[in-house]
């Protein structure tokens, strides 16, 4: 039989037409609470992306969304991929740079590649639900959300695209001598049986500490005193390539992205991980330029994993005295519902429930900017069967395997001739798996751990002007008070943007009319004021606190019609006119 290839191809279009026709159409579907029925740009969240799929979803939600999201590179990485940022705010509500602003970004350590999936998840959600979601209106009416996917471009392609197990590589692509011996790059892993997989070799010993598990031979558990081994571990897949006795232990870029920030910064011999100096790393720079160019950003959340934890700095001890009683107490109150939107997480202190971090973005976010910040760390083994991890959390990730994921993320043990160690078995968990979520748990998580981050962005200062008062003092002279309210828990400044003036103070002023004097009310009641004598129209405050006032007040001549105006930095801008 011939086929006529030139009527095939002209037939693809017609046949894809006629596929669109099956498709779901709107009234075919009942809309589930909660998410987009008819997406734009429809996403499968069971499954994770690339830098360059992530690039392309970018640039089609902004394409979709031209009124809602624009896109911008931040910088460039080391190997020179551009770290994409998308600015979302209803931009005909306003300048989404004067609102209050959200910023987050994900996948700082490139085998966390997870908060990527999840920062994309936000910026998608609230994009795709604004049509239909008067929340998400009212949120873009009156915040900006600054999104950046991955903030470690090079290394997370390195993670997809190469042999890496759950823990590698954590840092970035600058080469890194490790073991100091004057070269890098090696030593490091080796996938022995090219299976794309970095799994664990382990070689029969009697004189080992390991034995298989009865209830399930793949896994290894340790003996008791008086039982004989069967197995030694031998660590991850590899082989002595420099000939030094180690393996694995010089690959490429061992330093840790997170200890680059420039507060509380150590060198490595203190802090392990830390680069040359702070904001050594190309990608760094980037996000802290973009941040302070950004001076309306109120709050921030980073996405790593894992272990289920809201995390507040301090990152260290010796930085306890930074975060201070008010400042805590917003912590506090956002950790607390965190708690509660996501199950399984655990609101908590990096210094005092962790360890130390010297350097870490969460706390030069907020010792250094002021900005209210949270590391969520992305899964815990609770999200496995809904239950706390108990004592023998590592048998649950066999069995989950092994009955929800149908052993799809085990590589089962098979023999090996190993050049060095000779015969032995290599097997173990997928680098997909531990760390990372499964697939069907991946969008249920991203969305409750972005109601917290809405949560979060929508406490940030929201300020109005609420009363204007007149009173005729005679003589063709007004005293005019205005009250300024600030309707959310984040005050315009937090108390170590006080200490260290990171912000110039909030503006309120007054137009179309002569100003004689101007003050801030220290108490209305008892009539205490505190005169500005220079430039007394435009009257600096301090700090609008969190749910609550501050009043102002002039002394005015003539006074027709006026507009009194609050300019704020991170709290927006807010206008109100009297005839």
């Amino acid at each position: 039989m011939k086929l006529n290839i030139k009527k095939i191809f002209l037939t693809v279009p017609a046949l894809a037409m006629a596929l669109a026709l099956f498709a779901q159409q709107p009234e075919q579907i009942l809309k589930a609470s909660g998410s987009p029925a008819n997406p734009k740009v429809p996403i499968s969240w069971n499954r994770y992306y690339d830098y360059a799929a992530i690039t392309e979803i970018c640039k089609k939600l902004a394409k979709s969304h031209p009124d809602l999201v624009k896109l911008e590179s931040m910088g460039k990485s080391h190997l020179g991929k551009d770290i994409w940022v998308m600015t979302i705010s209803d931009f005909k509500t306003g300048d989404s740079s004067k609102k209050p602003a959200m910023y987050i970004d994900g996948n700082i350590h490139s085998n966390e590649i997870q908060g990527s999936e999840f920062a994309l998840y936000a910026a998608w959600y609230l994009a795709e639900s604004f049509a239909d979601t008067k929340h998400i209106q009212e949120l873009l009416a009156d915040k900006t959300f600054y999104i950046a996917p991955t903030i470690n471009p090079d290394a997370r392609d390195n993670f997809f695209h190469k042999p890496n197990n759950a823990n590698s590589p954590r840092s970035g692509m600058i080469p890194v001598d490790n073991d100091r011996d004057g070269a890098v790059n090696e030593d490091g892993f080796d996938d022995l049986d090219g299976d794309g997989h970095i799994v664990f070799m382990r070689r029969k010993n009697p004189n080992g500490r390991l034995i298989t598990d009865q209830t399930d031979p793949r896994r290894m558990i340790s003996v008791g005193p008086d039982q004989q081994g069967e197995y030694e571990l031998l660590g991850y897949e590899g082989i002595d390539n420099d000939g030094d006795g180690d393996v694995n232990e010089d690959g490429e870029g061992f330093y840790d992205p997170n200890r680059d920030w420039a507060w509380n910064w150590q060198p490595n011999y203190i802090q392990s991980g830390a680069y040359k100096y702070p904001f050594s790393l190309p990608e760094n720079r980037a996000v802290a330029d973009f941040v302070m160019k950004h001076p309306n950003i109120a709050a921030g959340q980073s996405y790593h994993n894992s272990g289920g934890m809201l995390l507040r700095g301090p990152g260290a001890l010796e930085d306890l005295n930074t975060y201070n009683a008010q400042d805590v107490q917003v912590y506090d109150a956002l950790g607390k519902k965190g708690e509660e939107l996501i199950p399984g997480y655990r609101y908590l202190v990096v210094y005092k429930d962790l360890y130390s971090v010297f350097g870490g973005e969460l706390d030069w976010f907020y010792g250094g900017r002021g900005i209210y910040t949270f590391s969520n760390e992305l899964w815990t083994n609770y999200l496995m069967y809904n239950k706390a991890e108990g004592s023998n959390s590592q048998a649950s990730q066999y069995t989950f395997d092994r009955n929800l994921l149908f052993n799809d993320a085990f590589v089962d043990w098979k023999p090996f001739k190993h050049p060095q160690y000779g015969d032995i078995e290599i097997g173990g968990f997928k680098k997909s798996f531990g760390r990372l979520h499964p697939g069907f748990l991946l969008e249920s998580d991203a969305h409750r751990n972005m109601s917290f981050t809405l949560y979060h962005a929508y406490h940030t200062p929201k300020i109005s002007v609420d009363e204007i008062a007149e009173k005729d003092l005679g003589g063709g002279l007004k005293e005019i008070t205005a009250v300024i309210a600030n309707k959310r828990m984040i005050p315009t400044h937090s108390s170590q943007d006080l200490k260290y003036k990171i912000e110039v103070p909030d503006m309120v002023s007054i137009e179309g009319t002569k100003v004689i004097a101007g003050m801030i009310v220290e108490n209305r009641d008892l009539n205490i004021t505190k005169e500005q004598k220079n430039n007394p129209s435009t009257i600096q405050v301090a700090n609008i606190p969190g749910n609550a006032t501050v009043t102002v007040r002039w002394i005015v001549q003539n006074a027709g019609k006026y507009t009194v105006k609050v300019e704020s930095k991170k709290g927006g801008i807010a206008t109100k006119s009297k005839n």
